[in-house]
């Protein structure tokens, strides 16, 4: 598939999705969360693929925030419309992918951009980046999940004095506060993404899947997460990737996963 806004390059098992709009600081736009909605459901799919790195083109921005010249005349129904939509296609879609997903998060994570990040299964940064949820000073709040997620990795407190200051956060600030888990120099941070993405890529996918599955289900409203990791450990004996898993161990040598 051809796309206008952004690229994607795979090497072995890991592919690696770029916003690219340089131009644009990579905002997105409705057209960009298709694009991404699409390559993240396609890698997915994709039996070659276990790792996915996220990130954004050049060195100044992992994306900027939304577009806003595409909702500043939105009413009330557009705007809901809007964010269900982004909920739909991108942010809770990638939150919920069985394939891990890593933000490489090279610079400017704002509003719409730092909501992506944070729902990618981790982050790291370089120096430069800096992050935050500027969307009061707009006359709006975060609809992309940034007022759940945000809370849920740097507390209650820290989250709603960075939504209501509308303040950003250096890299390490983001780290100091579990935004972030690794803060290394602009060079070397898709090295660091890549070697993260290749420890991951060695382990059993199968059961990866349901790890993401299992800690995300603690963080959904009317779900016991014990359950769910009870009855998601079950299902792992279950499949290749068990047998494979002990009995490599049991002859004292690397597993082979499917």
């Amino acid at each position: 598939m051809n796309y206008e806004n952004i690229l994607l390059n795979q090497e072995e098992h890991i592919l690696t999705i770029t916003i690219n709009r340089p131009n644009q600081l990579n905002a997105l736009n409705k057209a960009t969360i298709l694009e991404l909605h699409n390559a993240f459901t396609d890698a997915n799919s994709d039996n070659s693929v276990k790792a996915i790195i996220v990130t954004g083109s050049g060195t100044k921005a992992f994306v900027a925030g939304a577009d806003i010249k595409e909702f500043a005349h939105f009413d009330v129904e557009q705007g809901g419309t809007l964010a269900k939509n982004g909920h739909d296609l991108l942010f809770n879609f990638v939150e919920n992918l069985s394939t891990p997903v890593i933000a490489a998060v090279n610079g400017f994570a704002l509003g719409g951009g730092l909501e992506l990040a944070m729902a990618s299964h981790f982050r790291i940064a370089s120096t430069n980046a800096k992050m935050g949820l500027p969307e009061v000073s707009l006359g709006v709040i975060p609809g992309y999940g940034g007022t759940q997620r945000l809370p849920q990795l740097v507390g209650k407190g820290k989250a709603m004095e960075m939504i209501m200051t509308a303040n950003m956060l250096t890299a390490e600030e983001a780290k100091e506060n579990g935004l972030v888990n690794h803060v290394v120099e602009q060079e070397e941070l898709l090295p660091l993404a890549k070697k993260l993405a290749s420890k991951i890529t060695r382990n059993s996918s199968s059961a990866i899947s349901y790890a993401i599955n299992a800690v995300n289900a603690n963080f959904k409203d009317g779900v016991d997460g014990y359950n769910v990791e009870i009855t998601n450990f079950g299902e792992c004996f279950g499949t290749k990737d068990f047998t494979e898993g002990t009995t490599a161990f049991l002859e004292k040598r690397k597993p082979k996963f499917s």
